[in-house]
């Protein structure tokens, strides 16, 4: 791992702006408090990832509803999906006959999304639907699609507005690309 002192210099191409961000994710907000007006949603966030574009999209959405967090990865250290999905941290909610949004970073190969959602379907909820700040089809594994995308990008490693690699990177105010150098060297 050859991360810099300056995590900026380790970043090959800024993807996603902030303001481009913003703008996105206060449509993404409008859309949600259209589409669940009335409904109290109980809303997931999905950690550690997840926690920047969450925090920003609930502050958007103009209705009642809950917050939930959940820790549920398939990365550990690495730029590629292990396979293995693992749950650190469970809802404390019950989800039952409630609508459900679960919030994610980024989907990928749709691994970690698809076995989230067969486990949370298990628990009897009104409804379940996906939002996601980043949709990255061309990794894509299974048959599986979010309801809500605030971007699709091409498939490289991104790093930046809560996205990370080996847990740096996070605090980063826009999305970018990880120069190759740092995990490749």
């Amino acid at each position: 791992m050859n991360i810099s002192e300056n995590m900026r210099d380790d970043v090959q191409e800024v993807l996603l702006t902030e303001e481009r961000i913003k703008a996105r994710v206060k449509e993404l907000g409008q859309q949600l408090s259209k589409d669940y007006a009335g409904k109290h949603p109980i809303v997931v966030c999905v950690m550690k990832g997840a926690v920047n574009f969450f925090s920003d999209l609930v502050r958007e959405i103009d209705c009642q509803l809950e917050l939930e967090f959940m820790g549920i990865s398939s990365y550990g250290n690495g730029v590629k999906t292990s396979g293995i999905i693992r749950i650190s941290k469970d809802i404390d909610t019950s989800i039952t006959n409630r609508h459900v949004i679960i919030v994610e970073d980024i989907i990928d190969s749709g691994l970690t999304l698809k076995h989230l959602l067969k486990l949370l379907e298990q628990r009897e909820p009104a409804s379940i639907k996906t939002v996601c700040l980043l949709d990255k089809p061309e990794r894509r594994q299974c048959d599986i699609n979010p309801d809500y995308s605030g971007f699709t990008i091409p498939n490289a490693f991104v790093i930046g507005y809560g996205l990370d690699y080996a847990g740096y990177y996070r605090n980063l105010k826009y999305v970018g690309i990880l120069d190759p150098k740092v995990y490749e060297g």
